[in-house]
């Protein structure tokens, strides 16, 4: 087995020491960062994103493989900015003003950096103006938001409304998801996409970001 597919295959076990020493070692042999990246890191947190979303595996196994994840990335990171290496996209993601739940926000969030796509993560009870001022600071291709209630879902309709108003919903995406979201209300809010899962949710994401869809 090459050093790569080991680190694929130990990040899906949740390896983190193992993950890290491995990276260091393929480092050190003179493996481009960046294909320690893809074909080691990205590529086992696919496979898990892979069978999240196919209910093999829960949320337990995805911390935790984002773990060895973050782990391996944290060695790797001062060897890809010398090598001059990007991110794919970037994304800013939130919790809706008046909603405190963060779970699924936060395994999206996992699953989005599992793409290679850097995340400006603004928590939970996020007002409207504040999704915009950071996805215009940050430059970023995306602005996803997450509720978790009914009554908090209408806050989405004031960020799709104050991103047409700063100017930025044609440059900007805006994806939508939570348990009480669906498509229909999706295209009534005049977001862009709606996705029932946090694996799918890094598919379009990373699709969006690579100019594959628009």
């Amino acid at each position: 087995m090459s050093i790569l597919n080991e680190i694929s295959t130990l990040l899906q076990k949740g390896r983190a020491p193992k993950v890290k020493e491995l990276v260091e070692q393929a480092i050190a042999e003179g493996i481009a960062p960046q294909e320690i990246l893809e074909e080691g890191l990205l590529s086992g947190m696919s496979v898990i994103g892979e069978k999240f979303k196919k209910n093999e595996v829960f949320v337990p196994e995805v911390l935790i493989a984002a773990r060895a994840m973050n782990a391996g990335v944290e060695i790797l990171r001062p060897h890809l900015i010398s090598a001059g290496v990007k991110n794919k996209g970037s994304v800013v993601i939130g919790t809706v003003k008046g909603d405190m739940h963060d779970i699924g926000k936060n395994i999206v969030k996992m699953m989005l950096e599992g793409k290679g796509l850097e995340v400006i993560d603004l928590g939970v009870d996020v007002p409207p103006e504040r999704f915009i001022e950071q996805a215009k600071e940050h430059n970023v291709n995306i602005i996803c938001c997450s509720a978790l209630l009914t009554t908090t879902m209408n806050e989405m309709k004031t960020v799709v409304e104050k991103a047409k108003d700063a100017g930025i919903h044609e440059s900007v995406k805006i994806m939508i998801g939570g348990a009480p979201v669906t498509q229909q209300f999706c295209e009534s809010i005049g977001a862009d996409f709606y996705t029932p899962d946090a694996a799918t949710c890094s598919d379009v994401a990373l699709k969006i970001c690579c100019g594959e869809i628009a």
